[in-house]
């Protein structure tokens, strides 16, 4: 297995593992069980999100693109998804 996304967080994590579902590329968050035992201090690069070495290169262009989904300004979001019809979440 190899490390193909460090995340910031564990949603972030379940969300570029759901894009690798959805691709068809099996993987596997790292990490994820840490997170309770840490208690109020900040988690720094134990969630990671993991797939078979046989898989990274075809994993490489989902984990991309699910990244720059997730690096996008808030607003940027929220016009997108009232052009699709979506309501915005409450700031």
């Amino acid at each position: 297995m190899r490390i193909v996304y460090r995340a910031e967080n564990l949603v972030d994590a379940h969300l570029v593992k759901d894009a690798l579902d959805q691709a068809g590329i099996p993987c596997f968050i790292n990490g994820e069980y840490l997170i309770g035992g840490i208690g109020q201090l900040p988690a720094r690069d134990l969630i990671a999100v993991s797939v078979p070495d046989v898989c990274v290169e075809d994993a490489q262009p989902v984990v991309r693109e699910a990244a720059a989904r997730l690096e996008r300004p808030q607003t940027e979001r929220n016009d997108q998804d009232l052009a699709s019809g979506l309501q915005p979440k409450p700031a």
